[in-house]
C-alpha cells in the first residue's frame, strides 16, 4: 500500500463547548489534516451567526478540510419524521458545500436484514452520487460486521459501504481476524475510525453511555488499536478518511486544544507502528 489518506478528527472528539473556529484551530494546531462534522456541529456554527461562506473562510484560514459528514439515522423506519428527513437533506447539503463524498450512518432500530437492505437501497438512491457509509455498533440494529455487511450487500447499491470503528469492533466481541472480512471487498470499507476501550465494558443496558462518554485515545487501552489497524491495512483498505473518534468526558475536561493534541499524539504512535502509510506529513 502506498496511497495516503487524511487523518481526521471527529467533531465528537472536540465536544460542543467551543466555537467553530476554536474547533478548527485546535484540530489544526494538534496536527490533524481534516475534521469530521456532524450535522449538529454545522447547525451550531450557523447559530453562532456564521454563514456557509464564513465557515469555508475559517477552514481556509487554517488550511483545513472537512473530510466526513455525519450522520443520518432512522432511515429504516417506514414512517420517517420531518426532522430526520430534514437532517438527511442537511447532510447532502454539507457534502456539496465541503466537497465530501460519503456520509456516516447509524441505525438504532432493529429490523430484519431484508427490510433494512431495502431501506438502505432507498437511502442510497436519495443520496445519488454520495456514498452511504453504514457503521455497525454493538448496541444498535446493526450490531456487528456480519449483519452490517449482509445489509450492505443486500441493498445491491454501489454507493452502499461500511465504516469500521475500533471501539464498536471490540465491544461487539469480534477478534482482530481477517476471516471476518473475508467476503467483503476492501473498497466496500469507505472509512475507518480509531480509538480504544477500557478492559471492562459497561453493562449491556448502558453500553451506549460508554460509547458516548468513555472511549479512550488510540493505543491507550485494552482494545489493541494497532492490531485493528494492521488487520485493515493487510486487507488492503484505503479509506477516504482515517477518523479519530474518541468521545471522552475526562479528556475533554482538559480543554479542546489539549484534548485534540493528546488524541493526535497517541494516534501517531499507533499509526507509526501499524499503518505507516497513513502518517501525517510533517
Amino acid at each position: 500500500m502506498s496511497k495516503k489518506f487524511p487523518i481526521t478528527v471527529s467533531s465528537w472528539t472536540l465536544g460542543d463547548q467551543c466555537t467553530f473556529e476554536e474547533r478548527v484551530k485546535a484540530a489544526k494546531e494538534a496536527g490533524f489534516e481534516g475534521i469530521g462534522l456532524r450535522a449538529e456541529t454545522y447547525v451550531d456554527a450557523l447559530n453562532e451567526g456564521l454563514f456557509d461562506e464564513d465557515i469555508l473562510n475559517i477552514l481556509a484560514k487554517y488550511d483545513m478540510k472537512v473530510t466526513e459528514v455525519e450522520y443520518i439515522v432512522q432511515w429504516a423506519d417506514d414512517v420517517r419524521s420531518y426532522e430526520q428527513k430534514y437532517k438527511e437533506q442537511m447532510c447532502f447539503h454539507m457534502c456539496a458545500l465541503f466537497g465530501v463524498n460519503h456520509i456516516n450512518c447509524g441505525l438504532m432500530e432493529n429490523y430484519s436484514v431484508e427490510h433494512t437492505a431495502q431501506k438502505l437501497k432507498e437511502l442510497c438512491h436519495r443520496a445519488g452520487k454520495y456514498t452511504i457509509g453504514v457503521e455497525p455498533m454493538p448496541y444498535s440494529g446493526l450490531p456487528d460486521i456480519k449483519k452490517a455487511w449482509a445489509v450492505v450487500k443486500g441493498s445491491g447499491c454501489d454507493n452502499a459501504k461500511l465504516i469500521l470503528d475500533t471501539w464498536h469492533w471490540v465491544r461487539a466481541n469480534q477478534p482482530m481476524d481477517l476471516a471476518l472480512l473475508e467476503d467483503i471487498p476492501a473498497d466496500k470499507i469507505v472509512a475507518v475510525q480509531i480509538n480504544d476501550v477500557h478492559d471492562r465494558a459497561y453493562a449491556k443496558s448502558i453500553l451506549r453511555d460508554e460509547s458516548m462518554h468513555d472511549r479512550l485515545a488510540p493505543g491507550t487501552g485494552y482494545g489493541d488499536t494497532a492490531a485493528f489497524c494492521r488487520m485493515l491495512r493487510e486487507k488492503g483498505v484505503e479509506p477516504k478518511a482515517m477518523g479519530v473518534e474518541v468521545i471522552s468526558d475526562a479528556i475533554l475536561a482538559k480543554g479542546v486544544a489539549e484534548a485534540a493534541k493528546y488524541n493526535f499524539d497517541n494516534t501517531v504512535k499507533v499509526l507509526a507502528e501499524a499503518w505507516p502509510e497513513a502518517m501525517p506529513e510533517k
